[in-house]
């Protein structure tokens, strides 16, 4: 088991992300966890705390079959909050042929309060639990869904996931109204802290909310299944 600084936040996201997917339970690795999530687009991801060169060639090399995924945090650079494609950069070097980039992200956490919400005239803000995870759905006045998310919290800590705003109702406050939801839901199942793996885009709404970056991940997944 890595010892790294980033191990509790990366454990804390992988025990709420596999409640939120539902996938198995996490097997504990030298440079992290391996997680069997059991379909054909991710069959198996391997989560690494503080990637190198070694252990990101021999893990690659090991695992080239289709539906593996890699999902490699980095010791946080200074270049990886000015240039999001730097950890992209470094990690890539580190690849063979047939492993392709995924959507890049960045390890977040932020400390649980209760604030305001503001719903838009007309949206409607429907909150449920099933299997221990809160899902949010948000619908516009005309029915749509406009915005959704959920969160799953795991003792202390509650994981965030799917968060995504329809294209045609974004830059109206919407995802803040869907974290918010999540928070306070979160907070009154005990947990005090959130964590989220986020998007680029996703991390200006993140950080606007409280959320503080810890270190860049990058995705990379083998073949097609």
């Amino acid at each position: 088991m890595p010892t790294s600084s980033l191990t509790p936040l990366v454990r804390s996201w992988i025990e709420g992300w596999v409640v939120s997917r539902g996938a198995a339970d996490p097997e504990p690795e030298p440079w992290g966890w391996s997680i069997d999530v059991g379909n054909l687009a991710q069959s198996r991801r391997h989560v690494l705390v503080d990637g190198d060169e070694a252990t990101v060639r021999g893990l690659a090399a090991d695992s080239a079959a289709p539906g593996r995924w890699l999902k490699v945090f980095l010791p946080r650079v200074t270049t990886a909050h000015d240039a999001p494609n730097a950890a992209e950069d470094i990690v890539a070097s580190w690849l063979a042929p047939g492993w392709t980039l995924g959507t890049p992200g960045f390890l977040m956490t932020t400390e649980l309060r209760h604030t305001p919400i503001d719903v838009p005239a007309g949206h409607r803000v429907r909150t449920w639990t099933r299997g221990g995870v809160i899902r949010v759905a948000l619908t516009a006045p005309d029915g749509a869904l406009a915005a959704r998310g959920q969160i799953a919290p795991t003792g202390g800590t509650a994981v965030a996931d799917q968060i995504a705003t329809s294209p045609l109702h974004r830059r109206k406050g919407l995802g803040s109204v869907v974290m918010r939801t999540l928070h306070h839901a979160a907070l009154e199942r005990g947990a005090h802290t959130g964590v989220l793996v986020g998007t680029v885009e996703g991390r200006a709404l993140y950080e606007a909310l409280g959320w503080r970056t810890h270190a860049p991940m990058v995705s990379a997944s083998f073949g097609s299944p």
